[in-house]
């Protein structure tokens, strides 16, 4: 026995016995859209299957974007606000993108990774962040980098290194004219440069010329007796 399709089921009447066929606007929605629904379905697990291939295989997708990527990559403006510095530090020279407002210890220690000279109260009043410029020390809290363009800028790692130290560093050793050692950097670089100054030859003369710089462990009978040690060695 012959199973009734949708189709047949939406004939009745006159168009069971063979009479012309009317359409009836169900019978001809069911026709038109049927097959087109089941095409429909197909296409839509056709396409998740595609989806779940696609899931599976990133690392090749994503090589693809990547392909068609530039070779190089723009360089980035300079940062808004900052000015171009050429700096001369310990015989090197460095060029720069600064905001102006930087000082010069900040340049060193952050922009040229200068760490030896030290950050104390940044109000000019320690001496930790004691260098040289143009053979003069100066706190470089005080000043602003850009006001330095085209001077000969020392700091502790220009003075000395390990294996080769200054006479001062080697006196300061010798002597123990240090605890924490926190302030020596700034303390060396004004002893070597009271080395140069017109310091008279007594203890209370070398304490009056290194009265810019604070040692808060109180290592100062020691750093005095460094200090004259490298003034009879020099």
């Amino acid at each position: 026995m012959a199973t009734k399709t949708p189709e047949l089921d939406a004939v009745s009447g006159p168009e069971a016995e063979g009479q012309p066929e009317q359409a009836s606007p169900e019978t001809t929605k069911t026709a038109t859209t049927g097959p087109s629904q089941r095409l429909s379905r197909r296409s839509f697990l056709s396409h998740l299957g595609a989806a779940g291939l696609v899931a599976t295989a990133p690392p090749l997708l994503a090589a693809t974007p990547a392909s068609a990527a530039p070779m190089e990559q723009a360089q980035e403006p300079a940062a808004a606000g900052t000015v171009p510095l050429t700096l001369r530090v310990n015989g090197q020279a460095h060029k720069l993108m600064l905001d102006p407002r930087t000082t010069l210890l900040d340049c060193l220690r952050e922009d040229l990774e200068l760490p030896g000279t030290k950050k104390g109260c940044d109000h000019g009043q320690c001496g930790a962040c004691t260098v040289h410029v143009n053979g003069r020390r100066v706190n470089s809290c005080l000043s602003f980098a850009v006001m330095h363009a085209g001077d000969e800028i020392v700091t502790i790692e220009g003075v000395g290194q390990p294996g080769h130290l200054h006479p001062m560093q080697a006196a300061f050793i010798e002597h123990d004219a240090y605890q924490c050692g926190y302030c020596t950097s700034g303390q060396i670089m004004s002893a070597v440069a009271v080395l140069k100054e017109p310091v008279g030859p007594s203890d209370d003369d070398v304490k009056t010329a290194m009265y810019g710089n604070i040692c808060r462990c109180g290592a100062y009978p020691n750093i005095v007796a460094a200090v004259q040690a490298a003034r009879r060695g020099i």
